[in-house]
């Protein structure tokens, strides 16, 4: 749920980004796409964040919710709109690291593996994978702390409860794991998002390409 639109939200923000910054001309423009990354995630992540937190509070053990609207419903009253964006400073802090290496390293490798640029399935796959897989472990730490973050409300550790920001939760997290308990779900991670980010960057390479195709298609021909 929300998940399609904000999909939506994010290759349209990215597409309009690269281009504004000046992504498409020839060449490598590393900062280009990882800006166009980085404005893609603030947009999707406004939409997708409190569908998140949901996802996260009804996946906790033990989780007393019947659905996803009785979740909203019960932790908008108890703790109120502010429970839904509570780890939106941390997600973008995440997730804009995440995005911005994703898209720069997909981009880079696109143009090493396909110089031509032409549609082939098999550089999006290789180079989405890699991308997917190098942004995943270089923002583990950050996605530790954004999920004790969101499972704060849940915990009936006072300290955890009462934990409110990114560096509280890393300080919270040394103390009771030390340097592994920021390693944590590190090789899951990695494993989840490597097919995640090949199938993604593969459909959303391959719609391009039908729209592209039809799109020359319906021009008109020269004589």
């Amino acid at each position: 749920m929300g998940a399609g639109p904000a999909h939506a939200l994010y290759f349209a923000t990215y597409e309009f980004a690269k281009e504004s910054f000046g992504g498409n001309s020839s060449g490598h423009h590393l900062v280009a796409a990882a800006s166009a990354g980085a404005c893609a995630t603030i947009a999707h992540d406004a939409l997708m964040n409190p569908f998140d937190v949901i996802k996260q509070r009804m996946q906790v053990h033990g989780s007393v919710y019947r659905s996803v609207a009785d979740c909203a419903s019960k932790v908008y009253r108890a703790e109120g709109m502010r429970a839904f964006y509570i780890s939106y400073p941390t997600s973008l802090t995440m997730t804009i690291p995440f995005q911005s290496i994703q898209f720069a390293t997909y981009e880079y490798l696109r143009k090493v593996l396909n110089p031509s640029g032409q549609y082939d399935p098999m550089t999006h796959i290789m180079a989405g994978g890699v991308a997917g897989a190098f942004a995943a472990a270089a923002t583990t730490p950050l996605d530790v702390a954004k999920t004790l973050l969101q499972t704060r409300g849940e915990s009936k550790d006072v300290r955890i409860r009462n934990c409110s920001g990114l560096v509280e939760a890393w300080k919270l997290i040394y103390q009771r794991q030390g340097i592994a308990g920021f390693a944590k779900g590190l090789q899951p991670r990695i494993l989840s998002h490597m097919p995640s980010t090949a199938i993604s960057w593969s459909v959303y390479e391959y719609g391009k390409f039908l729209l592209t195709r039809e799109n020359l298609d319906k021009q008109p021909i020269m004589t």
